[in-house]
């Protein structure tokens, strides 16, 4: 199941926790992600890859494959990835907007 979430919201908890909630925010996305989709993988594991230096890469593509399988190829993985390494506000923003769309589509009877 996918959750909506205040955007805003996701930012004041970012900065309160000073960047917590964002590895808290990869997992439950990516669960959501890979759930919807039905994609392979581990959402727990990819979030401690994350914590690992070169590991990490493999997390954020593995989620660019993510969102790409979410948009249906309207966002490309490698361009998703090259936003994770120069400008990952962006990957927030583009994974969550999806997301909220997916929450927002009246469920199929």
């Amino acid at each position: 199941m996918v959750k909506e979430r205040n955007m805003w919201m996701q930012a004041l908890l970012f900065f309160i926790t000073v960047g917590l909630y964002g590895y808290y925010w990869f997992y439950v996305t990516t669960k959501e992600m890979i759930g919807y989709k039905k994609l392979d993988g581990s959402p727990g594991l990819l979030t401690v890859l994350l914590l690992v230096p070169i590991a990490n890469l493999y997390a954020q593509w593995k989620h660019s494959s993510a969102v790409e399988a979410l948009t249906e190829g309207r966002y490309n993985r490698v361009l998703v990835f090259v936003l994770w390494l120069f400008f990952s506000p962006a990957v927030w923003f583009i994974t969550q907007w999806e997301l909220n769309k997916v929450a927002r589509q009246p469920a199929a009877a």
